[in-house]
Order: C-alpha cells, then sequence, then structure tokens
C-alpha cells in the first residue's frame, strides 16, 4: 500500500456517513412522495390526472393505482367514495395503471379496456380517467415470470447505467476526480440527439453517431478549458471535486434555459413491443439498445485491454507515478479518457431518454445517485467494476419495485448498496490498497 493511501478498515466509517447521506438526499429528492389517501401531488404540481373506481355504483375504496409519464410517477389510492387525484408537472401523455391485485375477490375490470389506460393532459390541465369494473376472473401475472420480466428490463437498465459508470470510473482512476458534472454529460448526448433528430429532422441513425461524437468534443473541451489547467495548478482532488459540482449546476440550469422544464420525445420513442418468451414483451428500442450497449462494452474491454492506449490508462490507474516514469504521456492518456467517458456518457444519455421515455434538463441528475453507487459498488477506480456494479445496481432496482413502491425503488439499491460495503468496503473488484 502506498503511503498516501488509506486501509479499506480506515475507511468504513467514511464510507457509511457518505452513502448514509446519499440515501437521505434519495428519500427527500424522490420524484413522487409515497400514497396515503386520495390525493398525491397536489401542491407541488399545476395539473391534474383523477378518476373513479366503482363497482355496480358502489364505491371501491383502497384500491391502488399508479400514474406515470415523462419520468415522473405516483401511486394512490381511492378513498371512500372511491375517487382519487394526482398532480403531474406537465402536460403530457401519462400511462394510468389499475393494480387489480387490490380489487376485492371476483371483481376485475371488464368490458373492451384493461388496467392500463394512456391519457393526456390537454390544454385545461386536467383529464378524468374510469375504469370499466365488474364481476370476472382477473388475469394475474404468475409472480414467477413477473421476476423475469423485471430481470430483464433491470438487465436492460443496468447496461444503460454501465455505459456512464464506466467513464467515470475512468475519470477517477487516472484522475482521482469524482466528476459530479458526469451526469450533464449524460444530459448533453440526449438533448444533441434531440436537437439533430426532433428540432433539425436529422434520421435518428444518423443524429445518435453525431450526438455521440459531439459529446466526447464536449468532453475533450471541459478537459482542455477546465480540467488540464487545474491540474497544473496543482488543485487537489477536493477542490476538483468542489468544482465540478459547480459545473454540474451551471451546466444543468442552461439546459434548463434552453429546452425549457418539460419532457422532450426523441424520434421512435413509442415503437412497439414484442412478446420474447412466456410474460417478456421487449420494445424495439429496447432490444437495440441492450444490443448497442452490448456491443459496445465489448469493443470497449477489448480497447481497454489489449490496445497500447488501453494498457496505458490501465497503468495510470494503478500508479500515475510510476506510469509517467516509464514513459507514458500521462496528459494525452488522461485527455482521451475524458474523450472516452464523455462519448460514453453521451451514448447512455440517448439510450436513458429512451428508456425513461423522454429527456428533461435535469435527467443525469436523477441517476446520478446510481451511477456513483454502481462505480463504488464495483471497485472505485476499476473500469470492469462499474460495470458489474451497474449490472448489480440495475437489476436490483427493477426487483425492488415488485415490493415497494415504484418511487423508492432507488432508495433500496442504495441500502443494499451500504450493506455491501459493510461487508467489503473496497468493491466487488476492489482492492484494499486502492480505496481513497
Amino acid at each position: 500500500m502506498s503511503a498516501t493511501g488509506f486501509t479499506a478498515t480506515r475507511l468504513r466509517p467514511t464510507l457509511l456517513v457518505i452513502f448514509g447521506g446519499l440515501l437521505v438526499l434519495a428519500a427527500l429528492f424522490g420524484s413522487a412522495p409515497a400514497a396515503h389517501a386520495d390525493e398525491v401531488g397536489i401542491e407541488d404540481n399545476p395539473y391534474r390526472v383523477s378518476g373513479n373506481v366503482q363497482y355496480n355504483g358502489d364505491p371501491l375504496e383502497g384500491v391502488k393505482l399508479t400514474v406515470e409519464g415523462g419520468g415522473y410517477d405516483a401511486e394512490v389510492e381511492t378513498d371512500a367514495e372511491g375517487k382519487w387525484r394526482v398532480g403531474v408537472p406537465e402536460k403530457s401523455e401519462y400511462k394510468v395503471t389499475l393494480d387489480e391485485s387490490t380489487l376485492p375477490d371476483g371483481v376485475a375490470v371488464v368490458g373492451d379496456t384493461s388496467n392500463v389506460q394512456t391519457v393526456t393532459v390537454g390544454p385545461g390541465g386536467r383529464v378524468t380517467t374510469n375504469f370499466f369494473i365488474g364481476k370476472g376472473e382477473r388475469n394475474v401475472t404468475p409472480f414467477f415470470d413477473q421476476v423475469v420480466q423485471r430481470l430483464v428490463s433491470g438487465l436492460n437498465f443496468g447496461l444503460m447505467l454501465g455505459l456512464a459508470a464506466v467513464g467515470l470510473s475512468l475519470v477517477f482512476g487516472t484522475t482521482g476526480l469524482s466528476n459530479f458534472a458526469h451526469a450533464e454529460m449524460v444530459t448533453f448526448g440526449a438533448l444533441v440527439a434531440w436537437f439533430l433528430g426532433a428540432a433539425l429532422s436529422v434520421p435518428i441513425f444518423i443524429a445518435i453517431p453525431l450526438a455521440i461524437l459531439l459529446s466526447a468534443l464536449f468532453g475533450l473541451g471541459m478537459d482542455v478549458g477546465i480540467w488540464r489547467p487545474l491540474r497544473r495548478k496543482g488543485l487537489g482532488t477536493v477542490q476538483l471535486m468542489i468544482v465540478s459540482i459547480g459545473l454540474s449546476l451551471a451546466l444543468r440550469y442552461v439546459f434548463q434555459f434552453f429546452i425549457g422544464g418539460g419532457t422532450l420525445q426523441l424520434p421512435g420513442s413509442n415503437s412497439p413491443e414484442i412478446p420474447l418468451f412466456g410474460a417478456v414483451k421487449l420494445t424495439v428500442i429496447d432490444i437495440v439498445s441492450m444490443g448497442i450497449s452490448i456491443v459496445v462494452i465489448a469493443a470497449f474491454a477489448f480497447w481497454l485491454l489489449f490496445t497500447r492506449i488501453g494498457k496505458a490508462t490501465r497503468a495510470i490507474s494503478d500508479n500515475p507515478s510510476l506510469a509517467a516514469a516509464s514513459g507514458i504521456n500521462v496528459d494525452r492518456v488522461v485527455r482521451i479518457v475524458w474523450i472516452m467517458a464523455a462519448g460514453l456518457a453521451g451514448l447512455a444519455g440517448v439510450l436513458y431518454a429512451y428508456y425513461r421515455p423522454g429527456l428533461k434538463w435535469d435527467m443525469g441528475a436523477q441517476i446520478l445517485l446510481l451511477v456513483f453507487a454502481a462505480v463504488t459498488l464495483g471497485g472505485l477506480g476499476t473500469a470492469f467494476g462499474a460495470l458489474v456494479g451497474a449490472l448489480v445496481v440495475g437489476i436490483l432496482v427493477e426487483i425492488s419495485s415488485l415490493w415497494i413502491p415504484a418511487d423508492l425503488k432507488y432508495v433500496g439499491a442504495l441500502v443494499v448498496l451500504i450493506l455491501i460495503l459493510l461487508l467489503r468496503p473496497q468493491g466487488i473488484l476492489g482492492r484494499r490498497e486502492r480505496i481513497g
């Protein structure tokens, strides 16, 4: 262990404090509060989605419904009169799902409707939807099929997180910087893809590669204009981290200034679902997204393991001073790392905009805690550890929504992260002497 390193035992209290704080932040700033009555989000949001649930004219109390769309989701229960209301942040399209397991025995959604309805909040800012309830047998998806569906969705989400986490881990490994502005690199990629594909009508299969290229150039510009000069001035990692937090906030509100607070959709976001096996269904976009993620991660692994620059990157991550003494141009390698990290983040942003679906000015910040969790869980500074951590976090997030409200699923992943760090503070693939 180097003289400046820390042992995992000494870092354990620090890690607990850090991730305890992350857990509190995630709980405080979740996308929507948990439902406790017939109204949710009314005071915090200007628009309304509401409805009634009745059977033969009699209200059904305690029926759970979920309203989600544009990155926002909330759960609500019907009151004694069978009524419910949910506040939503914008005039957009929302999916309303009635949880049939909360209906009385022998009662189901009948007629030509299903337990899922799509509504649009129009110019009036309010919309009402009702379900046809009657006697019948519920079409309940077996629990095992639900688990399989969540596993597949979690794998898709984890691969997308992995693209962002690998870049963040590379930057940390070569510079020691915990870059909070990495979230805005994710947002930048999605915004460029939207601007090219929707605003300029460039074909999306051309717009996405251009967005990745411009994201990589964005990373190059930040290194040339900000990070390299600060490194040469000898700023410590704490000062650099504070600069990254300020840069993150500045970029976030610049994005909001130009695109507003609404949700924008990339071309082709409403792709049809394709049955795969059992109850598992994925959209065309999901299948393409997983395929792209796997190909890019495989190409990245080949680059890191078998190319000269990749080997130099691993050498710098292991020991920058020794790498420099061996003749490696550290500044050149770090610059390449920034370019690659920004390009991967831009691709992750595009895929996340399709996964949500939709993009917003703060979409990168919404998953920043999960990206940091993946990097720490896999092992600080280890690219492959970041990928493993991202897959674990993505699957845990999706699986946990079977038992806890959807707006709390990110908190569940952070709780598991803390528990794992109690047993292995260096992470899954990290080494004890590399912590700190």
